[in-house]
């Protein structure tokens, strides 16, 4: 189903609701540049790392489309886990699992209360930014200290610049992404207008220093498109 969302006044602030849902998988390919080749680096690290009976968590699950291709590749037993605090989500995602057959978990939670077992890879996408800064440090400490030795936290994000001029041009550049997916400039501002103060990005230096402030020994990109970014974090 395409996205709609915003070609309508906005009444409230942007939330993952049955709206959202019913046209998720569209706006992500729409609204996040290289989105399949982001993901395909993410699915890429988690393979490597999966282990034979291992465990993955990926936070903020959605629709479960990233935990389904890890499924369909997968060349031995594990446990993949989504967590969403969406009902909304979760439907879509148990709609999908059941469709494939899928042996997939994914459970309605709270990612910063969830009791965790010792994982091999943990993945957030565009999750953390929905986190208030205030606690998103101590979710991290959360996932770094339920990994195993070794292991990887995945996580995607939208990204500034502390530079003003460069971040309004990175902005410009992304809008004009947008543009080219179909979205009307009353749209992309609508949509910018729900997400003021829900989506609360920090620099790539800030995600690094927090990933290794936090626990990890190691953070770096591993994909990047102008304010949208994949780092890999190693315990």
């Amino acid at each position: 189903m395409n996205d709609k969302v915003f070609t309508k006044p906005i009444k409230k602030q942007f939330e993952f609701d049955e709206e959202v849902a019913a046209v998720f998988d569209d706006m992500l390919q729409r609204s996040v540049p290289f989105y399949k080749e982001s993901q395909k680096i993410t699915e890429f690290f988690v393979l490597k790392q999966l282990e034979n009976g291992g465990i993955m968590y990926d936070l903020g699950c959605s629709t479960a489309s990233l935990l389904l291709n890890i499924h369909r590749k997968l060349k031995h037993e594990a446990t993949l886990i989504g967590l969403d605090n969406s009902e909304a989500m979760l439907k879509q995602a148990r709609k999908k699992c059941e469709a494939y057959g899928a042996k997939v978990e994914v459970k309605y939670a709270d990612i910063l209360e969830y009791p965790y077992e010792k994982a091999d890879v943990f993945v957030s996408n565009y999750t953390l930014q929905f986190i208030r800064p205030l606690v998103r440090e101590e979710l991290v400490k959360k996932i770094a200290s339920s990994l195993k030795k070794d292991a990887i936290f995945i996580f995607s994000e939208k990204v500034i610049s502390h530079h003003s001029k460069l971040n309004k041009d990175l902005i410009e550049c992304y809008y004009d992404f947008k543009k080219e997916q179909g979205y009307s400039e009353y749209e992309i501002v609508q949509k910018r207008e729900a997400l003021e103060n829900v989506l609360v990005p920090y620099s790539e230096e800030e995600n690094i220093k927090m990933a290794k402030s936090c626990g990890f020994s190691h953070c770096e990109v591993v994909f990047r498109w102008a304010n949208f970014a994949t780092f890999i974090a190693i315990k």
